[in-house]
């Protein structure tokens, strides 16, 4: 009898068995992970985007075993957590508030709080097919759902959730002209859990002068993109201004920590006890000790290495495949990237939908799982790099991916 439903407790970890075997990882190192049979693969889920120093840096490692012989729950204020949170602001300009939650969801939840507390509006508009966390009021319209599909006319509204279609221009207006009650929209600065859609040429900007026209504020998710394409945020990279984001993953290399950073006068409800927060083990000493490690190591970062190197690969991967006649396009960023089955990256989600092919992604996996590389076995999966992806590992990569395709040639050659 298994008593862990599922064999997982969150089901994205769920992969397809190889050869009749389920994959348990034992322990991770730099850009490796090694199975409960000792069998060593490269790792490109990288906990979903969260792990950018490398599997068990030794730094962090140090920093939060220190914090947690110091007490992982001392309940009250800790010498460790005003620190985390001044090292935080320090990267993100006038978002010059902080507030630590755990999750990305608990930090896409308190966001959404903060907007509608500081408007007095009550609902809140997303993308279509991205994803903002797993509660109820932001799950609705993610990838594969009917509602991420919605035609004109058939804007779905779910409590005080609503969508809107992703690098649609027109379709912003007519949120607002439909709904006067929306507190924010919620943009992601590409649209990553749908398969790294990157935004349109003036899309983000159009997005946010309209929710300002109208009132509202921008929340920008960068729970998955945050201080991972360089130290800060990636709205701020792209010429945004938002009035909060939600980070997390990259901000402590894989240990569980998140936080809203907000313009002060949005977060004063907070302070005032008007508006509620909570969380017994949010700002814990381990988690803020990870985020002080995290970013005095990523300071020194060389990221243009690190997407150069990754666009390299996703060139190398295009001409493997197109080698061995199977069409295949890339989306997103050096270290953060999807493959598609298609001749053209998808710019809209309706395009994703359609490129989307299970088989293949699957057949991806399972064949590059064989040859010592783990990826992601959904059409809308992401391949990370860490920063301990060095050009070895990047070569090992490459023989991989052909190994791959001269297999899959068969099933999938144009």
């Amino acid at each position: 009898m298994h008593n862990l439903v599922g064999d997982v407790s969150s089901a994205a970890r769920i992969l397809p068995a190889l050869d009749g075997q389920t994959l348990f990882i034992r322990n991770g190192k730099g850009p490796y992970l090694w199975d409960d049979s000792g069998r060593r693969y490269i790792d490109t889920a990288l906990g979903f985007g969260a792990v950018l120093l490398g599997h068990a840096n030794a730094e962090v490692n140090a920093r939060v075993s220190d914090a947690l012989a110091d007490s992982a729950s001392p309940s009250w204020a800790h010498v460790r957590e005003h620190a985390a949170a001044s090292a935080l602001a320090a990267h993100t300009g006038e978002l010059s508030k902080v507030i630590f939650t755990n999750s990305g969801s608990e930090a896409v939840h308190l966001a959404c709080r903060a907007a509608r507390a500081y408007t007095g509006r009550g609902r809140i508009a997303k993308m279509a097919a991205g994803f903002d966390g797993w509660f109820d009021e932001v799950s609705v319209g993610n990838v594969g759902s009917s509602d991420a599909a919605f035609a004109d006319g058939q804007r779905p509204v779910h409590g005080r959730t609503t969508l809107l279609r992703f690098n649609d221009f027109d379709d912003v207006e007519r949120l607002f002209s439909e709904d006067p009650d929306v507190a924010a929209v919620i943009l992601e600065p590409m649209l990553a859990n749908a398969g790294c859609i990157m935004a349109a040429p003036g899309y983000l900007q159009h997005v946010q002068t309209v929710a300002r026209r109208h009132g509202a504020l921008v929340i920008s998710d960068e729970v998955l993109m945050g201080f991972r394409l360089h130290a800060g945020l990636a709205s701020h990279q792209a010429g945004l201004d938002p009035d909060i984001a939600s980070v997390g993953k990259a901000i402590g290399n894989g240990v569980p920590v998140s936080a809203i950073l907000g313009k002060p006068q949005l977060f004063a409800g907070f302070e005032e006890g008007r508006v509620l927060r909570g969380g017994t083990f949010s700002g814990n000493p381990l988690a803020c000790a990870a985020v002080l490690s995290t970013l005095s190591q990523l300071d020194g970062a060389d990221y243009r290495q690190l997407i150069e190197r990754g666009d390299t690969l996703r060139q190398a991967v295009q001409s493997i495949f197109n080698n061995h006649g199977i069409t295949i396009s890339t989306s997103g960023y050096g270290n953060v990237f999807t493959i598609w089955p298609s001749e053209r990256a998808p710019t809209t989600y309706a395009e994703a939908a359609e490129s989307a092919n299970a088989a293949f992604s699957q057949a991806l996996h399972l064949t590059l799982r064989a040859a010592g590389v783990l990826m992601m076995p959904s059409p809308y999966g992401r391949i990370y790099l860490s920063l301990e992806h060095d050009d070895e590992v990047v070569a090992e990569m490459r023989n991989a991916f052909e190994r791959a395709a001269s297999q899959l040639a068969a099933r999938f050659a144009s």
